[in-house]
């Protein structure tokens, strides 16, 4: 295998004066790896060969239609065979060593690369192949390709953390990472939705506990989108510049930047939820100017940092980038990030009883109102601590 990068380097935007690099490489079964360097880096240009024999890849899964709800539901078997909770010198996600043949052949600063067992791809649409996209219609036995693309982030090296704990300048990188790779996601054929997310704890399934998150494009619009788009139509295209405006004048604003604002929003279904909206209509985060990156990489780590300042040990929590469609609904739908624990106690957690799971109805546990005031004490706590 080659040690020659499949393309050339690309220079990002500037931080301090220094691009973020962008490199990209090919791994030895042909998925990509992309290395991203902090603009403050001190690793070198060259980057080693990944020189391992690996299986080929699994086929692409398929896709069943639940004839109850109209839902695709991708049957990914390939899915069981993955690492569950290695022995930290059998990190998969660190640089490769001698006693370590990871997917990451060389020091990064932060990795994308595609995911080896992924729930959509790595086929992608063919011409001539109906798109599920925009087909409302259900049938019974209805079955499809999971086309699609699923990546692996690496925020960091080091084999414990959170983007919680990331340095300024490697979430700036990380959040950099994440719009080029919607950017290049979107431009892909059949893709109609692009997901970057993080899980963090054992309680909400993560089955590696190296500082990472992942990137889901979807074949289709999702559930949660779809909903979306019928409350747009119902209340009008203002739904989420109206949200802000509200939430910005309320108890439940955690804190308010230049360009976002983070709060627990009025109907919050966990006991701990935040969601963090840019104050001017973005559709995703390749929209994003470089001004409004560089605050996100300051204000972002420290609402997880407030989270995890609640209680004596670190916060489980899921991480969601709800970004629009990638071919419509890109004038109304913002950019949003949405981050939901079910961690109601130091000791206790909310688990999804019967009206939850099985009829979507949720009952939350802690007035929002309480979780702000909670929120908001931290987050000033974590701010001073930083000056």
């Amino acid at each position: 295998m080659s040690s020659l990068p499949s393309e050339p380097a690309e220079a990002l935007s500037l931080v301090g004066g220094r691009p973020i690099v962008k490199r990209p490489y090919v791994l030895a079964d042909g998925r990509e790896l992309i290395y991203y360097d902090d603009a403050d880096t001190t690793l070198p240009a060259f980057r080693a060969a990944d020189e391992r024999e690996l299986d080929p890849r699994p086929p692409t899964a398929e896709m069943r239609q639940d004839a109850l709800t109209g839902e695709w539901i991708s049957i990914a078997a390939a899915r069981n065979n993955r690492v569950f909770l290695p022995p930290a010198n059998l990190d998969p996600l660190a640089p490769q060593a001698p006693d370590n043949p990871s997917e990451v052949p060389s020091l990064y600063d932060v990795a994308v690369f595609e995911n080896r067992s992924p729930s959509f791809g790595p086929e992608l649409a063919t011409p001539g192949v109906a798109s599920v996209a925009g087909d409302h219609s259900v049938g019974l036995g209805r079955v499809r390709a999971s086309i699609g693309r699923c990546e692996v982030v690496c925020f960091s090296p080091e084999r414990e953390g959170s983007f919680g704990t990331l340095p300024t300048s490697r979430a700036r990188t990380v959040i950099e990472a994440w719009a080029d790779r919607t950017k290049v996601l979107s431009a892909m054929p059949g893709i109609e939705q692009v997901f970057p997310f993080e899980n963090r704890g054992e309680q909400v399934g993560v089955t590696l506990h190296h500082p990472h998150g992942q990137i889901y494009s979807y074949p289709f619009v999702s559930p949660r989108t779809e909903r979306l788009i019928a409350s747009i139509d119902a209340y009008g295209p203002t739904l989420f510049a109206d949200i802000l405006a509200s939430e910005q004048q309320g108890e439940r604003l955690i804190v308010q930047g230049e360009h976002w604002s983070a709060f627990v929003p009025f109907a919050g279904r966990w006991p701990i939820e935040v969601h963090i909206l840019p104050h001017r209509q973005l559709p995703d985060l390749a929209a994003t100017s470089s001004a409004e990156r560089d605050e996100l990489a300051v204000l972002y780590p420290r609402v997880l940092r407030a989270i995890d300042g609640l209680y004596p040990t670190p916060t489980p929590y899921i991480a969601g980038w709800h970004q629009a469609p990638v071919n419509s609904h890109r004038d109304e739908i913002r950019l949003m990030l949405q981050i939901t624990s079910p961690r109601r106690a130091a000791d206790r957690l909310k688990f999804l009883a019967g009206s939850e799971s099985a009829m979507g109805a949720f009952i939350g546990d802690v007035p929002p109102e309480r979780t702000a005031e909670a929120l908001r004490t931290s987050y000033a706590e974590a701010e001073g601590r930083e000056r």
